[in-house]
This record gives C-alpha cells, structure tokens and sequence, in this order.
C-alpha cells in the first residue's frame, strides 16, 4: 500500500534529511562492492568503478530531477566497455569514448528523445524488476556461504571459468567458508529484526540503518575470528578490495585522464555512440521501474535525467570514470531504505569520496558476506510471491510478457531479456489492437476551467505517452474529469498511469474525478 501523501512542502530535500541520510548510507554500502566489481568485469582500473559511483551520485543527483533514482556504473555495460577497452588498446582512448558518449546523451535530452521511456510496458518494467530481485539473491548466495570465485556485480547468465548462475551456487556449497556463513547468519538475523515494530519505537534504531550494525557486527566478527578462531577468519579474498593511497598525491594518482589525440580514430565515435544508445535505454528502463516504486508516485522528467545521464559520463570520463547509468539495485535499496528525495543519492555519492579518499582500510575490512546479506534483502522484495499473485490475476496478456520478461533476463542479460520481453508484450497489444481500434480524445482546456476528458472506446499501451504527456500538462487548482464510461477496454498500464496519477494530483491541488475507471493494484503494493 501506499505511503500517505505529505504536503508538497514536505518533500522538499532539506525537510527530509533525516530519511535520505540513514538510506544514503545503505545505497553507499550496497555501491561500494558494485563499483569495484564492475570495474574488474569491465578490465579498468578498479577506482574507476568508484569514480563513477561518485559522479554518478554527487553529479546526476544534483541534475537530475529523479527523487529516488540512483545512477552509477552498470553491470549491463560490461561487456562492451571490455570490449571497447581492447579494441582501442589504451585507457586513455576509451575515456575519450566515454566523454564523446556523454555528449550524445546530452544530445539525445536535447531533442527530446526521453519519451521513449513511457512506451516500456508496465508488465515488462515490473519483470525486469523480479528479475534483478532473482539475480540478485542468486549471485549473493555464492558470496554469503564465502565462495567469491565470480566478481560482485556480475549479472550476466555465464561467468567465468565456464561457470553460470546455478552451477556458481552448487560450487559454492562445495566450498563454502563456515566463516562468512556465520557472518551471513548473523547479518540478515540483524537485518530482520530491524524491521520488526518494536525496533522502530527506538529512537537510535529510527535513525541509524540495520545495514550499518550488519557492516559493524561483520568487521568485529571477522576480527574475533583471526584472534581466536583462525581457521574462520576471511582474508582479503572475501572482504572489500579498495585502492589503498598513502597520501594525496597517491590519491590524485588514481584518477586517469583522456588523451584527446585519439578523436582522430573513427573507432573511438562507434564505441562512443554504442555506450551512449546502450546506457539511455538502461537509465529509461531503470528511472521507469523507479518511478514504479516510488511510493509518492511522482514522475521523472526523463529528457532531463537524459541530459544528467550525459553530464554524469562527460565528467567521469574527463577524470578517469567507466560509463554510468541509472541503477535499479541501488535505486530499490535507497527506495526500501526509506529515501524520499534525491538528497540521499548526492550523499551516498559523497560517502564514496569521503570514505575512499579518508578510510579506505577501514572499508576493506568489510566482509563481503556482510553486504551480500544486504543485497540478498534487496533481491528479496524485488521478487516477492505477492507480485507473481498480482501479475496472475491480472490475466495473460500481463503476465505472460511477465514471466517471459524474467526468464529471458535470468538466462541471457537485462538488455536481451527486456528485448525480448518487449517482442511478447507488443504481440498482445497488436492482437487487442487488430480486434478493436482505438483512439483517445480530450478537449482543449485553460487554467480555471472545468476539464472533461473523454477516453476513447479502446484505449492501449500506445495511448501511455500521449495520455501521460496531457496529465503532466493539467493546470493546478483544477478541476478535472476523466470519464472511461464509453470505453470497452482500458489497457492496465493506462489504468496504472491514471491510478497514479491520483496521488500527483493532490500534490497539484487538482480535484480529480474519474467515471467508469476500474481501481488497479500498483507496484508499490508488494
């Protein structure tokens, strides 16, 4: 259920510091592996990964207009940054890509190419969803019994060494360390009891995170073990790996810098372009399910997060950062963690600095079985049984684009899954729309007056943008009626969309009322 509206005052960044901090410092230690871990996948310098978790945070979050989106390096752009990295047989060279990437985001904000977000169908958006949640508990299992044979962050079905996703787990119970199954224990014990009644009526456990004890209660565990028990203690295989400097300009060596000497190379422009076409569809993609769990159900300017998108890569590749997108790991755990502004993103981004630059050795004392806790967590209300229920009841044409979504992510990767789950849901759409044709009226309207929109007799999933285009453009203080009595059919993400909408209008000071318009579950329910 959703969260109770607040006034729109209320949601401003400063009067709501007090939950954006305690989520910032979750989405920092659920980052932190992430960063290091994709940098390692992508063949860069492993502080590259932190450098575009810290651009990603401090940079996009103050552009951006996302409340809750959280941007970073993705493990969808692997591949290719490995790739690219090989072709150009310099680092230096890729950066130039990267910057080059950057601006064509921007270009791409620019004219105003974000509407693709909106035609990504709600029942692919919430598969893409379950799916992570899945990969996620999958990919922690190994990492939580101390098998850490694969790196963090890796979400593809293959792994190396000829591994996959379910042949890593039966090695991992083959070799698991009782060290880090202990650690495991332990922290998602402390994680569960976090969220139980009576730990909210304390006032230290309101304000401080479980995720913080999980991380404490790991390193003095783990410490307990090298004193007294050895044979369980983890080494530096299984704990937090981050670049240690012993002084600043040791520090400032670890930024790398582009050699625009390479722009004569016609390579660096089709790699550019490919990083750029690849990560505004997965920010699209990822501000799209945010928005979903955003429990005020407020909507991203997705032309805008284009342009941050492509803001945040410029920097990063000026000062040696691997390309970032908008995450959807990061974005539900600062959502779960209770954020409720982008405030909590720019300080988990200011934690990686700060932490990275003042107390990395501090930081690779963290076992990894500790934040594999966290994230198997996060994984886990991703992909509730209750969603599943949900999508069932909504019948085949939902969720059957559903379940092919998550198969197809679990057993290939996010970009081929989503594309595919895009081939079933778009079939069903053209079967109901080769049935019936639709179209979608409203009338004209100015600020003060009455406004009646008339929904047409069949109205679809190609409706979305245009419909949601007309609601964000509603003038505030109206009044406003949305009347679906002629319609013979509403498509669920247009109800979904309208549904919604109903919270967005209190915040706009519209008295909304709907007339033949069927109440429908959301996301932010499971």
């Amino acid at each position: 259920m959703a969260q109770k509206m607040p006034d729109p005052k209320e949601l401003g960044m400063l009067s709501n510091f007090k939950y954006d901090l305690p989520s910032s410092l979750v989405v920092f230690l659920v980052a932190l592996p992430l960063c290091l871990g994709i940098a390692l996948a992508s063949g860069a310098p492993l502080f590259s990964g932190i450098i575009s978790g810290i651009i990603g945070g401090i940079v996009v979050g103050l552009y951006s207009h996302s409340p809750l989106s959280v941007s970073g390096p993705a493990a969808g752009l692997t591949v290719i940054v490995l790739a690219a990295i090989n072709q150009l047989q310099s680092y230096d060279a890729f950066l130039v890509a990267v910057v080059l990437a950057g601006f064509f985001q921007i270009i791409f904000g620019v004219l105003r190419a974000g509407i693709i977000g909106h035609y990504f169908p709600s029942a692919v958006i919430k598969g893409m969803l379950a799916a992570i949640g899945l990969i996620l508990v999958l990919k922690q299992i190994p990492h939580a019994l101390g098998y850490d044979f694969d790196y963090e962050g890796d979400f593809s079905f293959n792994e190396k060494g000829g591994h996959n996703t379910f042949t890593d787990i039966w090695f991992a119970f083959q070799n698991m360390h009782f060290g880090a199954v202990i650690i495991s224990v332990v922290s998602i014990g402390i994680l569960i009891l976090w969220e139980r009644p009576f730990m909210k009526k304390i006032a230290l456990f309101k304000v401080l995170p479980g995720a913080l004890f999980v991380v404490f209660a790991g390193i003095l565990l783990n410490q307990f073990f090298k004193v007294s028990v050895p044979e369980l203690f983890l080494s530096m295989d299984h704990v937090v790996n981050l670049p240690v400097a012993s002084n600043i300009p040791d520090f400032i060596g670890f930024f790398t810098f582009p050699d625009f000497t390479h722009l004569s190379n016609p390579d660096v422009y089709i790699i550019a372009g490919t990083i750029a076409i690849i990560a505004s569809i997965e920010s699209l993609l990822s501000v799209e399910a945010t928005d979903k769990l955003d429990p005020y159900k407020r909507n991203t300017p997705t032309n805008r997060e284009l342009r941050a998108q492509g803001i945040g890569n410029m920097i990063s590749g000026l000062i040696g950062g691997i390309p970032l997108t908008a995450v959807i790991v990061r974005s539900s755990a600062n959502i779960n963690a209770g954020g409720r502004t982008r405030m909590s993103t720019i300080l988990h981004g200011i934690l990686l600095l700060v932490c990275a630059a003042f107390i990395p050795v501090l930081l690779n004392q963290i076992p990894l079985a500790c934040l594999a806790a966290i994230l198997l967590l996060v994984g886990y209300k991703l992909a509730k049984i209750s969603l599943f229920k949900r999508m069932y009841i909504l019948g085949w044409d939902q969720f059957i684009p559903f379940v092919v979504t998550i198969t197809a992510i679990l057993f290939t990767d996010l970009l081929k899954g989503i594309g595919i789950g895009m081939a079933f849901s778009i079939f069903f759409i053209l079967r109901n729309n080769y049935r019936t044709p639709y179209f979608f009226h409203k009338e004209d309207f100015k600020k003060g007056e009455k406004i009646t929109i008339m929904l047409a007799e069949e109205v679809t999933f190609l409706n979305k943008g245009s419909i949601l285009l007309m609601l964000e453009n509603l003038p505030e203080n109206s009044v406003v009626t949305i009347d679906g009595s002629s319609s013979a059919s509403i498509d669920y993400d247009v109800l979904e969309m309208i549904e919604n909408f109903k919270e967005t209008a209190k915040l706009k000071g519209i008295n909304l009322e709907l007339i033949g318009i069927r109440k429908v579950t959301t996301i932010a329910g499971h």
